[in-house]
């Protein structure tokens, strides 16, 4: 199948993906109730959507395209009043986080569906370790060739997102030592990581062409990269986030891409060079194991400090950006973060004194439904 044109969207507009679980009240474990549930809310109302994911125990919310974080932030809180009261209904909860805290994977059920079934053929119990929770951001581009930029341009601040959405620290019962261990799930993925270095859309088909000769693809969905584009919507996609804890989190964390984005495409403060990978998976692992706590090496400058300082630089740069989108509000919650620490942290207070990860589920699960 050749590689569909880029479609043209209006550039730094927005669109928020959110995989939440599906939890059992009795125990808090993981509940495969997601066909009631896409039941329960066939006929919410708003312009958002909902969907199965790969397991039975979750499902993914989507917002309609958005220009500012307040109505964002405003389409969120309705998606999740409208899940929460059908999840009461059905006597199970909702919950954020990238990882539940002790499911064990062998019990989940593929969800019924052609592509989920093909998956699962092909990957094995891959598939079912696939049980893991992620953000997708969507931001909107004029064009193939601007997509690529931008999804270069932004490589060197993945690390800032991992490590400010990691709520992932618990994995079959453990702590695994990470702040954000669901991406171990996806790293183990073959088509995972980062995207190719092509800098234009007419190189990308090149690419595209030669993997679909392979076999190895069908279409841009078999691609797992940690941004990838998305030429159908207009978009590239952010896709290394875990599901926050709440909402407010998501919201801001769009935002935040938002910013980056209006900054690096009308400043242009350096050009993406092959180069910049060299560092990029010490980055990402630096923020997957220690959070905010990383270290991280500057592509351009080979100079190394500490992610929570170069978070908090990048977002002093943004402040007049902040000011223009309606984001001053988002960008300070997630100053906040830095100090507070992130939600990796929270579910481990919430375990330090002792309580069962079955506690800890049920406090994960009351956040999302209330904060």
């Amino acid at each position: 199948m050749p590689l569909q044109d880029f479609s043209h969207s209006e550039p730094l507009t927005m669109g928020v993906e959110l995989e939440l679980q599906i939890l059992s009240t009795h125990d808090f474990d993981l509940a495969p109730q997601a066909v009631d549930l896409l039941r329960e809310t066939a006929r919410h109302s708003g312009a958002w959507d909902i969907k199965p994911e790969i397991t039975r125990s979750m499902i993914e919310i989507g917002s309609s395209i958005q220009h500012q974080h307040g109505p964002l932030l405003a389409e969120l809180l309705d998606m999740r009043g409208q899940l929460a009261h059908a999840a009461r209904r059905l006597n199970v909860a909702i919950a954020g986080g990238g990882t539940h805290a002790f499911q064990h994977w062998s019990q989940q059920q593929i969800y019924p569906g052609e592509r989920f079934q093909y998956i699962s053929e092909l990957y094995g119990y891959l598939a079912k370790q696939f049980t893991v929770f992620g953000q997708h951001v969507h931001i909107g581009c004029a064009d193939g060739d601007r997509a690529l930029w931008l999804l270069h341009a932004l490589s060197r601040y993945v690390p800032h997102f991992i490590a400010l959405s990691a709520s992932s620290p618990f994995v079959q019962g453990q702590d695994t030592g990470f702040d954000s261990a669901r991406l171990n799930s996806v790293f183990a993925f073959p088509l995972s990581g980062r995207a190719p270095f092509t800098t234009s859309w007419a190189e990308f088909g090149v690419y595209f062409d030669k993997m679909s000769a392979t076999g190895v693809v069908q279409s841009m969905k078999d691609f797992y990269w940690d941004i990838r584009p998305k030429p159908e919507y207009g978009t590239i996609e952010l896709r290394v986030c875990d599901t926050p804890l709440s909402v407010h989190k998501a919201a801001a964390l769009a935002a935040y891409l938002q910013c980056l984005c209006r900054q690096l495409s009308l400043e242009r403060p350096f050009e993406p060079a092959e180069d910049d990978y060299l560092v990029y998976t010490f980055n990402r692992f630096q923020a997957c194991r220690f959070g905010l706590e990383g270290e991280v090496v500057d592509p351009k400058t080979k100079q190394r400090q500490r992610l929570r300082d170069d978070i908090l630089r990048t977002l002093s740069r943004l402040d007049e950006h902040a000011l223009d989108l309606g984001a001053v509000d988002a960008l300070q919650g997630l100053r906040d973060t830095l100090f507070d620490g992130n939600d990796a942290r929270w579910l481990r207070q919430c375990r330090a004194g002792g309580e069962p990860l079955r506690a800890v589920m049920e406090q994960s699960a009351q956040r999302w439904m209330s904060a």
